[in-house]
């Protein structure tokens, strides 16, 4: 196939920008003599069909063999002269699927006259300078396949911290198939858009995915009307490829560890520390010296057991195992990817071998991509896109991950052993739940989903009607189910009394009751139907791009009544001269949740961006190598309604009421919670101010943005209930507002076989409530109005009473009398005394701050990166069982940080109140006694590979083998580090996971 018709089916803008010397474009090709005297640096610029960067891409100049790597713009650059030939190797992470009729690389000739005749068409020819403008103004973000497979996890959300600008993360537990983060992209929940589709699913294979690209401003979200208040999180999987198949196998293996968890006093520090807490409770102490001394010694295993619950019932260490097989390819018809995978995440509860079958917490996923375009004609594609995923999770029978970690919390380790001197499992009276049988011997639960995805894609290029006319049909259907199968079973404990022969052994509970049922969780079910139109085109320095769509999205969840939204959208964009581009976008839409009556959704943005190193008044500077201004403005919506709030249900009732009285009816109904009748959609007024540039031969990238989002007609609730006498469905009156700062910055430079890259990006985010129906509280300082959203109220702590003499003195606590040890709080209002007048909020009401780093390089073979991730000025509130001492009625677990408690012999250095047993009226109240600094910074990531030289991989046949470990929450460093700043109070802890892999390509 000629170079000619080979370039005139790139589905990319390769931009070769010759610079600095006006005399280079008119030099004529000479293909028998190699001109060494002009040599000048050729820029490259890599964007995909959408105009977003590629990065990755390598070019390398076969004549002086210097190579490079595009940045995360899209650029780079190369020494260079006339007749040069620059090799393009388009490799299969970001770009080989754009480029039809072609292996794996091209040989790009440097003659001045370059033409590359795109799909598209969009491109425009000004001497040697081929031009791909950038035709939107939104704010946008992406992070690449080859940054995601770094992860051993399981959701793409866990890939994503610290990787992108305004994205915060906080992942609350580490329980295998529940363990994936929660994400926030400016302060909103984003929707998740599965190549274009809005999908709830994003446990997918990560080696299917292209990229991930998140829309944070209006004008890159308005086309989603009522779904685009809270950004998107898009994801693009791969794509076929013209050329000889590639087959990739990746396998690897990995050991999972828990981060913190709550450390529990042994059973000598509890008896001491219990017979302390009766004493100032009140009561007389129930351990005696010599119950204390066998639990010291542990002479009386039986009657005066010493249990470590975690180090009996966690596992040091559990397995990780992800196998994926790929196949890649095509020919000028069709085009193909194909990815299987299996991945297996152990769980980290102990098991029996008394069980033919697993009790521990874990799960399998298998899944399946294959997606497929196909020409059907010269200007008619048909795509395929199938996906299949099999999750099989197992769980503890009754009880359940969850339950036995509180039962952790709640369960001294003096409490009963684990098993009697007969083998029996041990108990008492207040304990009937022995942890360890719950773990191993309450039988097993399963849990199987399904989830099955069929995309189908007709797109038809209407050139004969005007070139750069296309039109496009989508439809696209989902099912997913999930089955519950419980073969839980009963298990009884014994109370061991005495020794020996003459033991004896008091029953609780029952053996061997058998569970044995199956039915189904939930059953989903999506339809999505789309249709578009749009015309891409370029004349002379002015180009367009424009496109129309209409949906209509059906959801079945459950059992409810299907929720469709429908309407449609436009979107047009006007470049001129690679300077000055305006866009317009319009989202029209509804859903079937609000009255008949209701008006479509009106949702319209506009973004203006200049390209102010395009002016002819800007300078030449040799270190600026670019410089945008970019700006947008729109509105945006969120379908917050609920189910059918707009309707009056009434529920039965044994009586009904007249004037007071009641009167017994068999049929009588009474009116349900009040309707909203007047309900519609949550809005978001977006502005959002950015600028970028390119710095030192496009070495540095600077990218900041300032955002401020009023969010309107949030449904809150009305306070009226005390009025009406009823309770009242929320009304679309709350106000509140979103604002910040990003920063993002990059620098790569080379030196022959030596690269290196640094990155990093912060972001802060300022909330605050505009407005809400508050109720009438008398003072200020107590209002919510104007504090960040979500802000938590409490007292304020005051150290704690020293003396009776300062307790005398200070302002009285209602219905309570201090004794030294306890909390004291402030008297906010003057009046003496201290109760619900005296609450205000509690931690900073600085901005959030969250942020990333990454740094790396490359030399030969060898590669490493390393990432880091952080957040600052967040709030850490700690309370409950897993912070206070003898909770769960008087009975339950003391920590080691409670040792530190008030005593008159330590009060000067105390950090803890006097311990009480049950619940202390004074001190066990939110206050910000337990308020601490949730800032943190992880070593998140690390990656250290080596690609074995291509004369050994020849020798077998292969294409490459590259061998790898990488770790993820390898190390934290934490402001409050007693316990881990994203899982505390007793959950399953994230894990920490060091991994090892080998991927071969054939």
């Amino acid at each position: 196939m000629s170079e000619k018709k080979i370039f005139k089916n790139f589905r990319l803008f390769l931009a070769l920008l010759c610079l600095s010397y006006p005399g280079f474009a008119n030099q004529a090709p000479q293909p028998s003599k190699q001109d060494t005297s002009q040599v000048k640096l050729i820029k490259f610029l890599v964007l995909d069909e959408n105009d977003i960067p590629v990065k990755g891409v390598s070019l390398n100049n076969l004549r002086i063999s210097s190579s490079v790597q595009t940045d995360s713009l899209g650029m780079a650059q190369l020494t260079g002269t006339i007749n040069d030939e620059i090799q393009v190797s388009l490799n299969e992470t970001f770009l080989r699927k754009y480029l039809v009729g072609a292996n794996q690389s091209q040989i790009i000739r440097v003659n001045g006259k370059n033409l590359m005749v795109m799909q598209q068409k969009a491109v425009v020819l000004t001497n040697d300078i081929l031009i791909s403008p950038n035709m939107t103004t939104g704010s946008t973000q992406s992070v690449y396949n080859s940054d995601l497979v770094k992860f051993p996890v399981t959701s793409i959300k866990n890939a994503l911290p610290g990787r992108l600008t305004g994205l915060y993360t906080n992942q609350t537990t580490g329980r295998p198939s529940v363990d994936e983060a929660n994400v926030l992209l400016r302060g909103q929940n984003p929707i998740v858009l599965v190549d274009g589709i809005p999908r709830d699913l994003t446990r997918i294979d990560l080696e299917e995915i292209e990229s991930i690209t998140v829309l944070k401003d209006a004008v890159s979200t308005a086309m989603l009307g009522l779904r685009s208040s809270g950004g998107v999180i898009a994801i693009t999987t791969k794509k076929g490829i013209v050329g000889t198949q590639q087959i990739t196998l990746t396998a690897q293996n990995g050991l999972q560890s828990s981060l913190k968890t709550p450390k529990t006093l042994d059973a000598y520090n509890y008896a001491l520390l219990y017979n302390e807490a009766r004493v100032n409770s009140g009561d007389l102490p129930v351990y005696t010296p010599t119950d204390i001394e066998a639990f010291r010694t542990g002479s009386d295993p039986i009657g005066h057991p010493n249990v470590n619950w975690q180090d009996e019932i966690l596992k040091e260490n559990t397995k990780f195992m992800r196998y994926d097989l790929t196949f890649r390819g095509g020919g000028s018809v069709a085009r193909y990817y194909v990815g299987v995978q299996y991945q297996k995440l152990g769980g980290q509860l102990v098991e029996s071998d008394i069980n033919a079958y697993s009790t521990n917490s874990s799960i399998s996923n298998y899944t399946i991509r294959s997606n497929v375009d196909i020409n059907l004609t010269p200007k008619t594609i048909l795509g395929l896109h199938l996906f299949g995923k099999i999750s099989n999770s197992n769980h503890p029978g009754n009880f359940g991950t969850d339950n036995i970690f509180n039962s952790i919390l709640n369960t001294p380790n003096n409490a009963y052993p684990i098993f009697n001197e007969n083998g029996s499992y041990g108990g008492t009276t207040q304990f009937q739940n022995n942890i360890y049988a719950q773990t191993v011997s309450s039988g097993y639960s399963l849990n199987y989903r399904r989830d099955i995805i069929t995309d189908l894609t007709l797109r038809r290029s209407l050139d004969e009607v005007t070139p750069g006319l296309w039109a496009q049909a989508l439809v696209s259907f989902y099912s997913g189910v999930s089955e519950n199968t419980n073969r839980s079973k009963s298990f009884a404990v014994y109370k061991q009394t005495g020794t020996g022969v003459a033991a004896t052994y008091q029953m609780f509970g029952t053996n061997g009751t058998q569970g044995n049922s199956t039915g189904t969780d939930f059953q989903n079910r999506q339809s999505y139907l789309e249709g578009a139109i749009g015309y891409k085109r370029s004349f002379g320095l002015n180009n367009f791009d424009a496109q129309v769509r209409v949906t209509s999205d059906n959801v079945n969840s459950g059992s409810e009544l299907g929720l469709n939204y429908y309407g449609g959208s436009g979107r047009v964009s006007y470049n001129f001269d690679e300077r000055y581009t305006a866009e317009f976008v319009v989202g029209l839409n509804k859903t079937n949740r609000y009255p008949s009556s209701t008006p479509m959704g009106f949702f319209p943005a506009a973004g203006l961006s200049w390209n102010i190193t395009k002016e002819k008044f800007m300078p030449k500077l040799s270190w600026l190598n670019d410089l945008k201004l970019f700006a947008s403005y729109g509105r945006t919506g969120n379908d917050a309604s609920g189910y059918f709030v707009f309707q009056q249900f009434y529920v039965g009732s044994p009586s009904s009421y007249f004037f007071g009285t009641s009167v017994a009816s068999n049929a009588a109904l009474r009116q349900d919670v009040l309707a909203n009748p007047n309900v519609t959609w949550e809005k978001g007024d977006k502005f959002n101010l950015g600028i970028k540039t390119n710095l030192f031969n496009n070495k540095l990238f600077i990218q900041a943005e300032y955002f401020n989002n009023k969010y309107s007609d949030l449904l809150t609730s009305a306070n009226l209930s005390t009025i009406v006498g009823t309770s009242i469905r929320n009304l679309n009156v709350g106000v509140n507002r979103y604002n910040g700062f990003e920063l993002q910055m990059n620098w790569q430079q080379s030196f022959g076989k030596f690269s290196y890259f640094l990155s990093g990006n912060v972001s802060t985010l300022q909330s605050k409530v505009v407005f809400q129906n508050e109720v009438f509280r008398q003072f200020d300082y107590q209002s919510r109005t104007g504090l960040p959203v979500g802000t938590p109220f409490g007292y304020i702590a005051d150290g704690l009473f020293q003396s009776q003499t300062e307790i005398n003195a200070s302002a009285k606590i209602a219905g309570y009398s201090p004794v030294p040890g306890d909390i004291k709080y402030k008297d906010l209002n003057s009046d003496g005394i201290i109760d619900q007048f005296d609450q205000a909020k509690l931690g900073t009401d600085n901005p959030l701050v969250y942020y990333g780093a990454t740094v790396g390089f490359s030399y030969g073979g060898l590669d490493l990166s390393v990432l880091l991730q952080g957040v600052a000025n967040r709030n850490l509130l700690l309370t409950g069982n897993s912070e206070w001492e003898f909770q769960n009625g008087g009975f339950g677990q003391a920590y080691e940080h409670n040792l530190n408690r008030w005593t008159p012999a330590t009060a000067a250095t105390a950090t803890y109140p006097r311990v009480t047993v049950g619940n202390n009226f004074n001190n066990n109240i939110v206050s910000s006694f337990w308020m601490h600094s949730g800032n943190y910074l992880r070593l998140k990531n690390v990656e250290l590979g080596y690609t074995i030289a291509s004369k050994f991989t020849e020798k077998l046949k292969v294409s490459s083998i590259r061998v790898f470990v990488n770790g993820t929450n390898l190390l934290t460093t934490s402001a409050f580090d007693r316990v881990d700043p994203e899982t505390y109070g007793g959950v399953y802890p994230i894990q920490r996971v060091v991994n090892g892999g080998l991927s071969v390509k054939f």
